[in-house]
């Protein structure tokens, strides 16, 4: 740490807008581009599903073996940097790749250490936040702004360049996130679990937390197809790169939105009823771009719709987790929430969609899917608890332990 401003200073906040500025723009980048990457190699959807697939499971591993270290011995911070170090020299072996096997075994890798940055600093935004204007959006939505700016450059790149633009763009984002995390101070977590003992199973078997987690699984599975081929599908329909580009950023534009208003939404609605209502809005958005893609006007629109897809869900995951658990467990609810949602999720949405996909033949049957299982969704998240039961469930999960 080469700063040591204080946890809720304004200089410590922007330096992780900053953090989630290039964090996010790193996942704008691998997320909407790296197919047109593997695409030009040659490899087949299902090559590059099953590729997604397996660098997935490394979210499922990687968060969980992360937070574990975050939790016991303190050091939040520490665990940041030498996830966000291991990450970028790892990827820059891509640039030297060119089996399939080697470019999954440098993928699945860098996403092990990488799966190290977001929970600790999840846990550190939340606490910088403290009662400052705005809160954990304030923060949050400058990942939004960074995703923005990279799905609009990298598109417009390869409009012009090869690309290689892809993984040049993403060795940039990673630099960024290590310096950001080598300035940042992350809170000093003194009540370590060696310290106090006892088992986060309590706080975890709970009705309400497992229907949390199958909603935000089955909601990560509905987004296999876009994850790992929207940007295929644009070039398929004879979108140009820059267009995809402006498509992914109105996305995003809507995150950014939505994040502002949320804590407010939080506050009068129920955590059940907002995921039930966002899950739905999910379900259309499949449908749209599953029929209607041919016009650009619905691709905007189920753009838009990525605010309760993603932006509205997230806001209310985080508050959720950080209403449900206890302090000491937090980078541990984090990184389940990480890694079966985000990391078994996406492994099995972006394995099948390589399977239904079959090379753009079956495209629209591959976001009726998807459709299908947001409905399935939006069933689960009937069943997640109040929002106004959550510090009564604290108390008695502290209890149990």
């Amino acid at each position: 740490m080469l700063f040591n401003f204080p946890l809720s200073s304004p200089q410590n906040r922007g330096l992780l807008s900053f953090t989630y500025l290039f964090y996010f723009a790193q996942i704008g980048v691998f997320v909407s581009y790296v197919s047109v990457f593997l695409d030009d190699k040659g490899f087949t959807s299902q090559q590059i599903g099953t590729l997604f697939a397996i660098v997935a499971v490394a979210r499922i591993i990687g968060p969980n073996l992360w937070a574990g270290v975050a939790d016991r011995t303190g050091k939040v911070g520490l665990v940041m940097r030498i996830g966000s170090l291991l990450s970028l020299s790892t990827f820059l072996f891509i640039f030297i790749a060119e089996s399939y096997l080697l470019i999954v075994l440098i993928f699945s890798v860098m996403m092990m250490f990488w799966t190290a940055i977001i929970p600790q600093l999840e846990v550190t935004a939340v606490n910088a936040c403290g009662t400052s204007k705005g809160g954990y959006g304030a923060i949050r939505m400058w990942g939004s702004i960074g995703f923005i700016l990279a799905t609009i450059i990298v598109g417009a790149l390869l409009d012009v360049f090869s690309s290689q633009a892809v993984i040049i763009s993403a060795s940039f984002t990673l630099f960024g996130i290590f310096i950001c995390t080598l300035l940042i101070t992350a809170p000093k977590k003194a009540n370590a679990i060696h310290h106090e003992g006892g088992s986060i199973l309590p706080e975890v078997l709970t009705k309400g937390f497992i229907a949390f987690i199958v909603a935000n699984t089955l909601l990560q599975v509905s987004f296999g197809s876009f994850y790992s081929f929207f940007t295929l599908y644009m070039r398929q329909l004879d979108y140009q790169g820059w267009q995809t580009g402006i498509f992914m950023a109105v996305g995003v534009v809507a995150e950014i939105i939505i994040f502002v208003f949320a804590a407010r939404l939080i506050k009068r609605f129920s955590v059940s009823g907002l995921f039930v209502f966002s899950l739905a809005m999910t379900a259309v958005r499949w449908l749209m771009l599953a029929f209607l893609a041919h016009s650009w006007w619905f691709i905007l629109l189920s753009q838009l719709m990525h605010a309760f897809s993603f932006g509205l869900t997230h806001s209310v995951s985080i508050h959720y987790l950080h209403k449900r658990f206890s302090e000491r467990y937090h980078s541990r609810a984090q990184a389940i929430y990480v890694s079966i949602c985000f990391g078994l999720g996406t492994a099995i949405g972006s394995y099948f969609a390589g399977i239904w996909w079959s090379d753009g033949i079956g495209a629209v049957s591959s976001y009726v899917y998807c459709a299908l299982i947001a409905i399935v969704a939006t069933f689960a998240a009937l069943f997640i608890t109040d929002d106004k039961t959550l510090k009564h469930d604290e108390k008695v999960s502290l209890k149990e332990v």
